[in-house]
């Protein structure tokens, strides 16, 4: 996460124990790099930091409806994170292919 967190991000770049600290909830990021997240992730910043209902994309975007993220969802991220390049990608093929054959029904 703090390797594509700061291919995004002008200002300071953050330290892979920084993102733990935001993944397990032991820190909040500044203003200025919650909203980089929130545009990364497509949510608003608002929720991002204060939760709420689900968020709906804004019309005319690819996958109508974006579902919010929940902490199961942050936590996936970061375990996919942790794994070797080889078991990473093995795991994208995979939700690639429940993607095709849940869009296929």
């Amino acid at each position: 996460m703090a390797r594509e967190f700061n291919i995004r991000f002008d200002g300071r770049p953050i330290t892979v124990h920084a993102a733990r600290k935001w993944l397990v909830g032991e820190a909040i990021p500044t203003q200025e790099k919650l909203r980089m997240i929130a545009q990364w992730l497509g949510v608003p910043a608002e929720w991002l930091r204060f939760g709420g209902p689900e968020v709906a994309a804004p019309s005319g975007e690819a996958g109508s409806n974006l579902s919010r993220f929940e902490s199961a969802d942050v936590k996936l991220i970061a375990d996919l994170q942790r794994l070797d390049e080889h078991h990473r990608q093995i795991a994208r093929e995979f939700i690639r292919m429940l993607v095709r054959v849940n869009y296929q029904k």
